[in-house]
């Protein structure tokens, strides 16, 4: 199968489409009774006429986030061969992010980090025109406003905030003014929200937007272990990923290299943001999915023993499918 993908053949989008359904067998078939979508944030839904939190059926939700989710994995799939993060077109970056969004039951389903996944890619395409731009302080502008409309729909997405401050880091020389340009975007946005709330004479309430992000990083989280050992066959790719990322590292260009440092610390900030939050839902880590697809993708293009990783997809596969036949 990998082998397949490792090519840029436009007939891919139709196995992309087969594949998608495959994954998504268990959650058919385990069709939960009853789905909820919250459409916004506690302090968000304010600017909401109607009701925030829509019952979809569970059938209607499961379609129409499987056609998000393969929306984005063509988006992701252009923005890496556009920027060739792989040094070669291919359509990996879309099967792995197809196979990472289907991890957990939880993924399968609408959810705000999946509505979110759309700015991050958004985000990326102006994060990796940091390299080449002669002035950031417009696009830096634009990226804090993309940061606090994220923030409407799920809080911890705030915290993009960083990556955009890492991205200048590691793509720009110092200039103080393109770091204050990404806060004024962010401000812009909550300041109207602030005359919203005014115009409905409940500008005290804003004040408590903020509270959530003073939360104390948990010591300990209580789950069950069993339905996390689908992330054993992931843990072991990424790890020789990273070796593959370490052998090559110094052979790639340096917009390449740059842009891989920013996906891992992306990853890492998507990961740990999830504190914010005091109903914590496993659908959060989705906001991870798409540095690892392109980490993912990196290391099946170039890995050289067929029989070694296409054993490894496809353990990885049956542990996905397993796991959603299988809840304990």
């Amino acid at each position: 199968m990998i082998k397949l993908f490792r090519s840029f053949n436009p007939l891919n989008i139709i196995w992309l489409a087969v594949f998608l359904v495959i994954l998504r067998l268990g959650n058919i078939y385990h069709t939960p009774d009853k789905t909820e979508f919250p459409l916004a944030e506690l302090y968000s839904r304010l600017l909401i006429p109607t009701s925030y939190q829509y019952v979809i059926p569970p059938a209607l939700n499961l379609f129409l986030a499987a056609v998000l989710i393969f929306a984005q994995a063509l988006l992701i799939n252009y923005l890496v061969n556009h920027y060739n993060l792989l040094s070669k077109s291919t359509f990996l970056p879309a099967l792995m992010y197809i196979t990472v969004s289907g991890l957990f039951t939880p993924f399968l389903l609408l959810s705000p980090p999946l509505i979110c996944n759309f700015l991050v890619i958004w985000m990326l395409f102006k994060l990796f025109n940091f390299y080449k731009g002669s002035d950031a302080k417009s696009i830096s502008y634009d990226l804090g406003m993309i940061v606090a409309v994220g923030a409407l729909i799920y809080l911890p997405f705030i915290y993009m905030l960083v990556a955009v401050w890492i991205a200048l880091i590691v793509f720009r020389p110092f200039d103080w003014r393109e770091w204050v340009a990404c806060i004024i975007g962010s401000a812009t946005i909550f300041f109207f929200l602030a005359v919203f709330y005014y115009m409905h004479d409940r500008l005290g309430q804003f004040y408590n937007i903020w509270l959530p992000l003073a939360s104390k990083f948990p010591d300990h989280i209580s789950i069950n272990y069993y339905n996390y050992l689908v992330l054993i066959p992931v843990i072991i790719i990424l790890v020789f990923c990273f070796f593959r990322l370490q052998k090559n590292f110094f052979k790639s260009y340096v917009q390449t290299r740059k842009s891989f440092q920013l996906l891992f610390y992306i990853f890492l900030i998507a990961g740990f943001s999830f504190y914010v939050r005091p109903d914590f839902h496993l659908y959060h880590f989705l906001l991870c999915a798409i540095p690892v697809a392109v980490f993912f993708a990196y290391y099946f293009l170039y890995a050289t023993m067929r029989w070694f990783y296409e054993t490894l997809f496809f353990l990885l596969l049956i542990s996905i499918i397993y796991f959603q036949f299988n809840t304990f």
